[in-house]
């Protein structure tokens, strides 16, 4: 086993901007989602700041610990669809029985960690659906910066044009100077907004849980299938289809237990990433895959700074144009997407089958709650099935 540190030696500009980005991208993608779930819940804004806390600190923890023990970019987020289901599910349900509920769904994942049930799940896998499957992932989120286009043309095409000439004449810190151009345009035509930016740091709230079978239904089920199908699912897929071949027990026992400990502060669960992941399992973060768990660890460290200022951290992230951050996300993601459907089509007799997969993932569909990452991987491993025997 290494030693758990960090050797600076490893560290690359473009880990850390990649690791910069994937902190940015992962708050400003569904930080909305967070805050108005504890909104609809009538939370208070101290009850919010510390769920934020909670989140950020475990995420941050989770996520530097297990890169630097397993020298592998492990990327931890929290349960994104799980904020979505919360925003229709905890109003009406006491608040101490849905931290009762956190901790239930917590106790739920850290079981199929320790099992190692979750692992045999993941070896059955084929290379070519789990590359399938991170490409439709980031596919979706990639192609918003040319919807963004429509609106933020000038921003957007002199973005694109950075991104170019670096490619072109310095490949290494091409995101890099995309995020100084972006940035600098940005604040040249007025779209920084820094003004309602406060320093605050958050202060963490206990709540004592509860349990109700209401809520264990309603939120814990729901919760621990959400996570386990959109969330710990693709982040493995990532990980594998960028060539880190980790065991999922430790990284899921992990995830799970520090969700629990943190449930009473109001984490809903924490989980593997998936896009902010690629941002620091690709080549854009370091050329030698072994340097690569350098930019996830600069992540967690971004998670820390935000979790101490969970406070203030949605007036910050949204000082920052959404045009900026999904070009930003959109552009280091380019090359996960290219050697995902690489490999994805590689073997002809699972091609079909890795097509439904990256169509179906990149839809975006939601079916019975559950996102489309999960029935982009239970098509394709349909389609294998099907048509294996008959071309058998």
């Amino acid at each position: 086993m290494p030693a758990a540190s960090l050797k600076f030696s490893d560290l690359s500009v473009s880990a850390v901007v990649a690791g910069l980005i994937a902190t940015l991208t992962g708050y400003t993608s569904s930080l909305v989602l967070m805050i108005q779930a504890g909104q609809a819940a009538h939370l208070s804004s101290a009850q919010i700041a510390s769920w934020l806390w909670a989140l950020s600190i475990g995420m941050g923890v989770t996520t530097i610990g297990l890169s630097l023990v397993m020298r592998v970019p492990v990327v931890v987020a929290w349960s994104t669809p799980g904020a979505a289901l919360l925003i229709a599910s905890l109003p009406g349900v006491p608040y101490p029985e849905a931290i009762g509920a956190f901790l239930m769904a917590a106790l739920l994942m850290t079981a199929a960690g320790l099992t190692g049930w979750f692992d045999k799940l993941m070896r059955a896998l084929p290379a070519s659906i789990a590359s399938a499957l991170l490409a439709g992932i980031l596919f979706r989120i990639s192609v918003d910066v040319f919807v963004q286009a429509q609106d933020q043309t000038v921003l957007m095409l002199a973005m694109f044009a950075a991104y170019l000439a670096g490619r072109r004449w310095w490949p290494r810190y091409a995101v890099p100077g995309v995020l100084l151009v972006g940035m600098a345009l940005a604040g040249a035509l007025g779209q920084l907004h820094f003004e309602g930016f406060r320093l605050a740091a958050a202060v963490p709230v206990w709540t004592t849980p509860a349990f109700s079978f209401q809520a264990f239904v309603s939120i814990a089920i729901p919760l621990f299938i959400v996570a386990l199908a959109s969330q710990n699912i693709p982040g493995l897929a990532v990980l594998r289809a960028d060539g880190y071949h980790v065991p999922a027990s430790p990284l899921i026992t992990v995830t799970g237990f520090a969700s629990a400990v943190l449930a009473p502060f109001g984490s809903h669960g924490i989980n593997l990433a998936a896009i902010t992941a690629a941002i620091c399992t690709g080549p854009q973060a370091d050329a030698d895959p072994a340097r690569r768990y350098t930019a996830a660890v600069v992540c967690g460290v971004g998670y820390l700074v935000a979790g101490i200022l969970a406070a203030s951290i949605a007036a910050l992230f949204a000082a920052f144009p959404k045009a900026v951050v999904v070009a930003l996300a959109a552009f280091a993601l380019l090359g996960s997407i290219a050697n995902g459907l690489t490999v994805a089509m590689q073997t002809p007799d699972e091609r079909e089958a890795a097509l439904l997969t990256f169509m179906i993932t990149a839809s975006g569909m939601t079916l019975a709650g559950v996102g489309s990452a999960f029935w982009g991987v239970a098509g394709g491993m349909l389609a294998l099935f099907v048509l294996r025997r008959k071309t058998g």
